[in-house]
C-alpha cells in the first residue's frame, strides 16, 4: 500500500503524518490493517466493545469466546452507514450503489424482480416546485455543446426580460448577468424582502403529501379510461379470504428528491405501470394490451395540473398556504437501447442524488435544537438563514406565543414536536429546509429493498469468510464514533481508496472483455 505523505507540512497534516508513520512502523500494522478492513474508508467509523462468542453450527454449543481487549486499539470497528457524500464518502458509495440497484431492478428485473418488467411502460418524470420570487438563475436557451457533461455553451442574461427600476424595496429588478455553474449567487432571490420564504418552507413540508395525492390522481386517471375502453376490473382474493374486485392497472414508482440551490425540493421520478394477476395480486405482470406508455404519460401530466391542497390554517396565515406543483413538469419515456434515457443511465442518475441532501444550498449542519438555532437562522440574514428562521418560527407551538430564541422552559424539542401542531415538524426538520421526507422512496412492488440487498451482501461475506462450522455471536457496547487518530484515518482511508479503485478497474476490464467479444 502506498501512502502519500507530508512530512514538511505545518499543524495537523504534520502531525497526522507522523501518527501515520509511527503506525505503519508498528508490528502489528498489518494485522490492525486487516482488523479495520470492514471500516476502511469511512469517516467516523463506530467503535464496539464487549465480547464475540464462536458457537457451533449444528448444537448451538459455545466453542470460544474473546473479548474486544483481545484485538487491536481494544475495540471493533464498524462502518457508520452513513447515506450523504458529505458527511462519509466511502458510505455514500456503497449506498449509491444499493441505491442503483433498486433502481435499476424495477426497470431490468433481477434479484428476485422478474425480468418481464422490462416489456413494462415507464415513464421518468421531474415534479419542481413553484416559484416563490424570482432567484437568480442559468439559463442556456439553445445547447450546440456535443456533450452536455462539459457543456460550454454561452448561458442567457439572468432576468434582461424583466422590467427594469426597482422592486418596492429598493432592489433592482432586473439581472443582465451571465452566471456561471458555480456562481455563488445561483438560486439567491433577486430582492430578500420580496421573497416569501415562508411559502416555500411550508411547502417543502407539504410536498410530500402533495406527491401522495398526484400519484393516486394518475391511477384513478388510467382506472378511468380502462373503464372508457372496456377494460374491466380484476377479482382478487385477499389474504382474509374474501374477494375484491381491484383496478386492471396500478403504478410502480421510485423516487429521489433533489435540493434546489434555492432550497425547493424537487422529485425525480419513474413511474412503471403494472398489471394485476388475479391469481396472485403480489405478481408483477404486464399491463393490459389496452393501455400504454402515452396513456401513463397523459395522466401523469393531468395529475400534475390537477392536483393541490391547502395546508391547515396557522396564527401567522389562517387561511393557510396553498401547496401545488410547478410549471416546469417533464415527463420522458424510458428506453433500453442507446441515448439519453437508458435504464442505467437513469438508475445512475437517480442513485447519485440519494447521497445528497442541502449540500447544493450551501448548508448543512445536523439537526438544530435551542441552544443552536441561533447559529443559523436570522429574520434578516441571507437567504438560508431567513428559511430557517422561518421553519423555526413557524414551527412554534401553536398555544404557546414564543418566539425563536424563547422555547418553553423546560421542554425538548421531541416534547415541541409531539404539540397537535401539524407544522411542528418544521422545527423537527429546520436543517433541511423544512422538508422531512427521505430523499430515496419507492413503492413496496417496484424493486427490491435496501434491506435484502444488505442482507445478501451479509450472507455472501460470511459464507466467503467462514471457514469453520461456527457463527460469532457479538455482545458489543457503543463506546464511541471516529478513528483515534488521524493518522489512523488516513491509512485506513487510503487503503480503502485504492481497494475501490482496483475493484473499478476491474469492472472496466470485465466490460471491455464483454464487449470485445460482442464485437467480434
Amino acid at each position: 500500500m502506498s501512502i502519500l505523505l507530508t512530512p514538511h507540512r505545518p499543524g495537523v497534516a504534520a502531525g497526522r503524518d507522523a501518527q501515520a508513520l509511527h503506525r505503519a512502523a508498528a508490528p502489528d500494522f498489518f494485522g490492525w490493517l486487516e482488523h479495520t478492513r470492514a471500516a476502511g474508508g469511512c469517516s467516523r467509523p463506530i467503535r464496539l466493545t464487549g465480547t464475540l462468542t464462536a458457537v457451533d453450527r449444528d448444537t448451538g454449543r459455545v466453542v470460544g469466546e474473546q473479548h474486544t481487549d483481545e484485538l487491536p486499539d481494544r475495540t471493533l470497528y464498524k462502518a457508520c452507514g452513513n447515506r450523504r457524500a458529505a458527511q462519509c464518502p466511502d458510505c455514500s458509495w456503497v449506498y449509491a450503489g444499493d441505491a442503483f440497484q433498486v433502481v435499476r431492478c424495477g426497470l431490468t428485473g433481477g434479484k428476485t424482480v422478474p425480468a418481464t418488467v422490462a416489456t413494462h411502460p415507464v415513464v421518468f418524470a421531474t415534479f419542481t416546485a413553484p416559484s416563490f420570487g424570482p432567484v437568480h438563475h442559468r439559463h442556456i436557451p439553445r445547447h450546440t455543446c456535443a456533450d452536455r457533461r462539459r457543456c460550454d455553451c454561452r448561458p442567457a442574461p439572468c432576468h434582461a426580460r424583466r422590467a427594469t427600476g426597482t422592486c418596492s424595496h429598493g432592489q433592482p429588478a432586473a439581472c443582465f448577468t451571465r452566471h456561471d455553474s458555480d456562481d455563488p449567487q445561483l438560486g439567491r432571490p433577486l430582492c430578500l424582502d420580496c421573497y416569501d420564504h415562508d411559502h416555500q418552507v411550508v411547502w417543502n413540508a407539504f410536498s410530500g403529501e402533495l406527491w401522495r395525492r398526484t400519484k393516486q390522481a394518475v391511477e384513478r386517471h388510467l382506472t378511468a379510461l380502462c373503464r372508457r375502453r372496456g377494460i374491466g376490473h380484476v377479482q382478487v382474493a385477499t389474504d382474509s379470504g374474501r374477494v375484491r374486485r381491484v383496478p386492471p392497472v396500478r403504478v410502480s414508482h421510485g423516487k429521489v428528491a433533489e435540493m434546489q440551490r434555492r432550497g425547493a425540493v424537487h422529485f425525480h421520478v419513474l413511474l412503471r405501470l403494472d398489471g394485476v394477476d388475479p391469481h396472485d395480486r403480489n405478481a408483477l405482470v404486464p399491463p393490459p394490451a389496452g393501455i400504454t406508455a402515452d396513456d401513463l404519460d397523459a395522466a401523469v401530466r393531468a395529475a400534475a395540473r390537477q392536483i393541490t391542497l391547502t395546508t391547515p390554517p396557522h396564527p401567522d396565515r389562517p387561511h393557510g398556504w396553498p401547496i401545488t406543483w410547478g410549471e416546469q413538469v417533464d415527463v420522458r419515456r424510458i428506453g433500453t437501447s442507446d441515448g439519453d434515457m437508458t435504464d442505467g443511465k437513469v438508475a445512475a442518475y437517480l442513485a447519485k442524488y440519494a447521497t445528497k441532501s442541502t449540500e447544493a444550498t450551501g448548508h448543512c449542519s445536523t439537526r438544530l435544537t435551542p441552544d443552536t438555532i441561533d447559529a443559523y437562522a436570522d429574520p434578516e440574514g441571507d437567504h438560508l438563514a431567513r428559511l430557517i428562521d422561518a421553519c423555526w418560527r413557524l414551527g412554534r407551538p401553536t398555544h404557546h406565543h414564543t418566539t425563536r430564541t424563547a422555547a418553553p422552559t423546560g421542554e425538548r424539542q421531541g416534547d415541541l414536536d409531539t404539540k397537535p401542531n401539524p407544522y411542528a415538524g418544521l422545527r423537527r426538520w429546520a436543517h433541511m429546509l423544512g422538508y422531512g421526507g427521505h430523499f430515496l422512496t419507492k413503492a413496496r412492488r417496484y424493486s427490491v429493498t435496501f434491506g435484502l440487498l444488505r442482507d445478501t451482501r451479509a450472507t455472501y461475506r460470511r459464507a466467503e469468510e467462514d471457514t469453520a462450522d461456527t457463527i460469532t455471536v457479538g455482545t458489543l457496547t457503543f463506546t464511541g464514533s471516529g478513528w483515534l487518530t488521524d493518522g489512523d484515518a488516513l491509512l485506513a482511508n487510503t487503503a480503502a481508496a485504492q481497494h475501490r479503485e482496483r475493484r473499478r478497474i476491474g469492472r472496466e476490464e470485465l466490460a471491455h472483455e464483454a464487449w470485445s467479444g460482442v464485437a467480434a
